[in-house]
């Protein structure tokens, strides 16, 4: 209990600034609502610009960790973006809104990137060396990697739906 004791004592205030802005827009996602196509890609870029950054922070330009990170994304990014949308999503192609139902993926999404991040720089601090280990990096970059396919699959699937309705929209508009 100590050793969590002088962990919590020795974070930057802003971490919790940061996991609480996290928490309340992952609640928000949790709830039925309504976002423009803007705000739904915006979420996404930033928080795999987010898990990018906390891999290239612990261990650089590491091959083991880039590839990890890459290799993970991409099969992420290439099997979540065919499972099939929520039935009660829609996107409307005159207000380019989407109504979506509410989801606790995003939140543990976010809490996945920040704990992952949060408990690879404790570990670090304890293990200044702990990044020159092959099996770590690697470990830690497939982790990352995965968030972020899973975050931009997600996207794409909801642009996907804004491209179908939109082409639909046209013949209608143009009528």
């Amino acid at each position: 209990m100590q050793m969590l004791t002088q962990i919590l004592l020795h974070t930057p205030r802003w971490v919790f600034v940061l996991f609480a802005l996290l928490v309340w827009l992952g609640l928000k996602q949790m709830l039925t609502g309504t976002v423009s196509l803007t705000r739904v890609t915006l979420m996404p870029l930033a928080m795999t610009g987010l898990s990018f950054y906390g891999m290239l922070s612990a261990f650089g330009d590491s091959p083991v960790a880039l590839l990890g990170w890459a290799g993970a994304a991409a099969a992420l990014l290439l099997t979540v973006q065919r499972w099939p949308l929520p039935a009660a999503a829609r996107y409307d192609a005159a207000t380019r809104r989407f109504h979506l139902p509410g989801s606790a993926v995003p939140l543990a999404l976010m809490m996945g990137i920040f704990f992952t991040k949060y408990v690879v720089a404790v570990l670090m601090a304890m293990h200044p060396l702990l990044h020159l280990h092959t099996g770590f990096a690697l470990a830690i970059g497939l982790l990352y990697g995965a968030f972020s396919g899973i975050f931009a699959a997600r996207t794409l699937r909801l642009w996907k739906l804004a491209i179908r309705e939109d082409r639909a929209a046209l013949p209608a508009a143009s009528a």
